[in-house]
Order: C-alpha cells, then structure tokens, then sequence
C-alpha cells in the first residue's frame, strides 16, 4: 500500500504540469485511474485524458474538487483569482488544496478559497519527464497524513523537498524553477561553440548534451563538491585552466548569481502582484 493509498485526487486545470503528474502516479502504480479526476473547459483536451489515462473528466471545476482529499490546482495564474471565487467556501474540512500555480502565496489561497488547509509547490520543466525538482510547503491545518501523500504526489514528478518557510519557495522559484532556462543557455552557448569551431549542429548538439548529462550525474553519485570535482580534472597549463580562465575573466559566476538574484526580486514582485489580484473582489 502506497502513502496514497484510496485518496482521491481531483486536478483543477489539465496542462503539461498535470499530466506530467498524472502519469507519474499512474505509471508508477501509486494510484489506479478511477482515483484521478481532471477538470478543463475543453472537451477535446479531456477526451484525450481519458483515453490515454482512463481518468475521471468533466468540465465543472466544482464538480472535479467535490471529488478529491487532494485538490491540486494547476491553472494558469491569470486564471486563479475566478477559480478561487468559484471555489470559495466549497472544500471540506477533510480536504486539502495543493497549488502548482507560480506566484501565488498561501495566504492568498487560503483566502480566496475560505479553506486554510492549503499547500504550495514549486516544480520545474524536467518534471514532465519525471526528472523535475519540487519544493513545497504546507500550512499548519494540514495534517502529517495529508502531507504524505503530498509527497508521494509530487514524488511522481522527480525529486521533492519540504521546507518549513514559505519565503524559500519563491526563493527555489528563482533557482530551481527558473533553473532550467539557465542550464538550456549554456547548452545553448556550448553547441555554438561547438558550430563556431566546424562540429556540425547535430554532433555539437549530441556531445554537449551527453557530456551535461554525465556530468551532474557523476557530480550526484559522488557526493563530492562540484569545486573538489573542478579542481581535480584542472590540470596546471591545460585546457581546463584557459577555460575556467576566460569564464572567470568574463564574469560567468557574478553573472549567474545576479540572474538568479533578479529573477527572485521578480517572483516577489510577481507573488505581491498576485495576492492582490487574488484577493481582490473577495
């Protein structure tokens, strides 16, 4: 028996995010289909669920959250404050609402939906292949089992990491959320490279990839600082040398440390632009 056992679980919104979800517990057996329901406005969009899933579908967001212990919300954040309206006063005290939704503080969810048993995550891209980094976050009213299957639920996607403060959910948005965008930047900046010195893109494409892939996982396996690692594969006078060389001179690291500086101060301001957008009207 998995931590999710007979839960219920109802997904608001059905976009890459809750698939990437849904086929984490179902392919990984932590769940059966009838246990899964999904709302979304189109009906195409839930006819394909269905069939590629077997899960639960209806267009009625009331309906779909009726049904679930667990409420994950996966609208998009322009959507959210109707969603919160139409959802206001609706959970049941047993219930619990899980928020993938960028931007959008607890306390403003709690809230909007009049329920204070509320979650908040934070997921990253490689989640819809199941290699994803989730940092979340609970409220007091929701209770240790509850937690449990929030963890089992967002386990399906990656790796997931509790943190006590909801301060470092905004702050993992910023470098892990925003994380892959500067990872597929440097890919990026070595294939070019890579191109600029005769590779063709294919095979500059090919050996960048593989040798970023093996890297992080080595770093992974040996439990070492990627410092000790560095240092260790720089010999003096050599290639790693002028490389890391020309990268320091040119500011790769204060460079990288500011864009990951600036884009908190932007969730910030985001999630402060959020909770008043949320609440208003409420």
């Amino acid at each position: 028996m998995t931590a999710l056992g007979s839960t219920t679980v109802s997904f608001i919104g059905a976009g890459a995010m809750a698939e990437a979800m849904i086929g984490g517990v179902l392919k990984g057996g932590l769940m059966d289909p009838e246990q899964v329901c999904i709302s979304h406005p189109r009906e195409a969009r839930r006819q394909d669920l269905h069939a590629r899933y077997g899960v639960k579908t209806t267009a009625s967001n009331v309906e779909a959250a009726d049904g679930g212990e667990l409420v994950v919300l996966t609208v998009k954040p322009q959507v959210l404050g109707g969603l919160l309206r139409e959802l206001r006063g609706r959970l049941r005290t047993e219930q619990v609402a899980l928020s993938i939704v960028a931007g959008a503080p607890i306390n403003a969810l709690a809230t909007g939906l009049g329920h204070f048993a509320v979650a908040r995550a934070m997921p990253n891209t490689p989640a819809q292949i199941r290699q994803g980094m989730t940092v979340w976050t609970a409220t007091p009213q929701v209770h240790p089992t509850q937690r449990e299957q929030m963890q089992a639920l967002l386990g399906a996607l990656g790796r997931e990491l509790w943190v006590d403060d909801e301060k470092l959910i905004d702050m993992a948005t910023a470098l892990s959320g925003t994380g892959p965008t500067y990872v597929l930047l440097v890919m990026e900046a070595l294939i070019d490279a890579g191109v600029h010195m005769g590779f063709s893109r294919r095979v500059a494409q090919e050996l960048v990839q593989q040798t970023m892939l093996g890297s992080v996982l080595y770093a992974r396996e040996s439990n070492k600082h990627p410092a000790e690692l560095r240092n260790a594969v720089t010999s003096p006078g050599g290639t790693s040398a002028e490389a890391i060389y020309q990268m320091e001179k040119g500011g790769l690291r204060t460079v990288l440390s500011d864009a990951v500086f600036s884009a908190y101060k932007r969730t910030q301001t985001l999630s402060e632009a959020a909770e008043q957008a949320m609440t208003k009207g409420l």
